[in-house]
């Protein structure tokens, strides 16, 4: 089921099958010179972004008190609350 919402955006209801995997629609797909695209997670929502995409809107766009980024948790944890307030 496909839903068009605006000019730019356009909403499509997809099954996850048990597998955890998503088909991404055609069109999408398409426009997608590398094959690899770019998962932004954001609490209960996932953005999918082309390979090719510019990210640098995301790059020192969270300013977090992190004195080791060997502890991968602590880091997130420490997001999680930046990106709420």
């Amino acid at each position: 089921m496909v839903i068009a919402m605006a000019a730019e955006m356009k909403v499509t209801i997809k099954r996850i099958d048990p597998q955890g995997r998503v088909v991404l629609p055609l069109d999408f797909r398409k426009k997608i010179k590398s094959g690899v695209v770019f998962l932004v997670e954001r609490d209960d929502k996932l953005e999918v972004f082309p390979g090719d995409a510019d990210l640098s809107k995301y790059f020192d766009s969270v300013e977090a008190d992190v004195t080791s980024f060997g502890d991968y948790h602590a880091l997130r944890r420490e997001l999680r609350e930046v990106y709420r307030r």
